[in-house]
């Protein structure tokens, strides 16, 4: 597994290099510095603060579901599992590796995969239903900045993620292909002659009973997933707000809040189907797009790189951190553990 992840984030770093080069390389490298050096960072600051409100969110929803669910955790964890999620949904194709390593570290706590995968499972399945909602609407507002290419990334995007929207809700609620999906993992492991079958097959039925009970108290709990939808909008509002005090850090102030959320809305939704990690490269060629008309074009590069600085590579940063931290603390209690 840290082979895996080593290799996605080397990827991931390349994919920066790459993008970044064919981006700026026509750029003045001193141009951007004095432009950059000029913002109003008061404007910055309100940004970052709405990035950790977006995280800070999510931590809230994690910890409502795994109440629901008699799991004990802190504020404290459920930020922890938020970060933990954003990075490595962050360095792994399509955000493929967030949800099981949130689930790694929960189990580390003591947390029931079952709960684990259904409070994950509700929290993204919500994080899709606010993401095809909110783009859906503002595509009418702003259909004349779609080029033909964005506008076929849009539909992509669109169709993946009420895809990956179709998947969830069937787990989440059909008893029938969450089994089935199980028995297909046996097949897998007996194709591949896995040891302890039997074993192992016990084990994923009796963590499936634990999840359907689960999934059947979250149905007859409603007012959780209200409350759940509610905070992801508010959650995605205050994310894609980030694109506006960036806006506002350079002086202008032709748009308003909601022209700009409603841009970013439609950038996020294009952009965050494609199986690229952290969807680098086409979030960049995405913003240069959308945002061509807001930002003269002595700027728009800058703006580019101190958006996407904000809302994506600041937190890689510091929740990779994070992960490293409790890495270091987890080996440390390991080898107590032993003695």
């Amino acid at each position: 597994m840290k082979k895996k992840y080593l290799r996605n984030l080397i990827l991931f770093m390349l994919i920066i290099l790459l993008t970044f080069y064919i981006i700026l390389k026509d750029q003045s490298i001193s141009k951007i510095i004095e432009v950059l050096s000029s913002i109003d960072l008061k404007y910055i600051l309100i940004a970052i603060i709405c990035m950790l409100i977006y995280l800070i969110c999510e931590a809230i929803n994690i910890g409502r579901t795994l109440k629901v669910l008699g799991e004990k955790s802190t504020f404290y964890r459920n930020v922890k599992y938020a970060m933990i999620g954003f990075f490595f949904s962050s360095v792994t194709p399509a955000a493929s590796g967030g949800q099981p390593m949130q689930i790694y570290y929960m189990n580390k706590d003591k947390i029931s995969v079952a709960n684990s995968t259904l409070s994950l499972l509700i929290n993204l399945t919500s994080m899709q239903i606010v993401t095809i909602s909110i783009a859906i609407i503002s595509l009418f507002f702003n259909y004349e900045y779609m080029n033909s290419i964005l506008i076929g990334l849009f539909a992509l995007g669109i169709f993946l993620n009420s895809t990956a929207l179709g998947l969830l809700l069937v787990s989440v609620f059909s008893k029938r292909m969450t089994k089935g999906l199980i028995n297909v993992a046996i097949k897998i492991l007996e194709f591949f002659k896995i040891k302890n079958i039997e074993e192992k097959k016990n084990k994923l039925e009796n963590e499936l009973n634990k999840y359907q009970s689960s999934a059947t108290y979250i149905k007859s709990n409603i007012k959780v997933i209200i409350k759940t939808l509610i905070t992801t909008y508010i959650q995605f509002l205050i994310y894609y707000s980030i694109s506006y005090w960036v806006y506002r850090s350079f002086g202008l102030k032709e748009y308003n809040i909601l022209q700009i959320i409603s841009m970013q809305s439609v950038l996020f939704a294009t952009v965050s189907g494609i199986p690229s990690p952290g969807a680098v490269g086409v979030s960049e060629g995405g913003f240069l797009e959308i945002f061509r008309n807001v930002y003269s074009e002595n700027i728009l590069h800058e703006a580019m790189l101190l958006n996407r600085g904000v809302n994506f590579y600041l937190f890689v940063i510091i929740s990779s951190i994070i992960v490293m931290l409790y890495t270091v603390k987890d080996k440390k209690e390991e080898k107590l553990t032993d003695k």
